[in-house]
């Protein structure tokens, strides 16, 4: 009988120990693991695979900025504004880091790494809205000049506001 609770505790205790491993890999290799557990292949995967990175990514920054709210006792619209605002300053912040990292693999330094580092995050806005409007057309079922002209326009509009 002793045996046995011993067995089924330690088995108990090599569960939690999976799972808090688990839990605690990097997106990449939990959205790995989920596209094999649903036996994805080749394109299919990747897609799965970069959407499921992207959804962990955005959780995770939420989750940062509800916590934040809810140490400021934040409520109601000022909550849902500051988590908004929140986020999209952490966005700008992963932006910026992988733009002084480039920057820094270039050996840049002064006005040259500063001009560098806004034209690359401005890029990488640029490259976000275009998959957002990218997306979008999809969702639209649009393609080619159809698909073509939205993206067009959906950029140009992102950018007057």
């Amino acid at each position: 009988m002793k045996r046995t609770g011993m067995l089924l505790g330690v088995l108990f205790m090599g569960a939690i120990c999976a799972n808090t491993a688990y839990a605690q890999t990097e997106p990449q290799q939990q959205c790995e693991a989920k596209a094999t557990e649903k036996n994805l292949i080749g394109d299919v995967k990747a897609d799965y695979i970069k959407a499921c990175v992207k959804t962990l990514k955005v959780a995770d920054k939420a989750g940062q900025c509800e916590q934040a709210a809810a140490d400021k006792k934040l409520s109601g619209a000022a909550k849902t504004s500051y988590i908004e605002k929140c986020v999209k300053t952490l966005n700008v912040a992963d932006k910026a880091g992988q733009c002084e990292q480039a920057a820094a693999n270039k050996k840049l330094s002064g006005a040259a790494k500063t001009s560098y580092i806004e034209k690359c995050v401005k890029t990488l806005n640029v490259a976000d809205k275009a998959g957002q409007c990218e997306q979008v057309a999809a969702d639209k079922k649009l393609s080619g000049a159809a698909k073509t002209s939205y993206v067009e326009k959906c950029l140009k509009d992102s950018t007057q506001k």
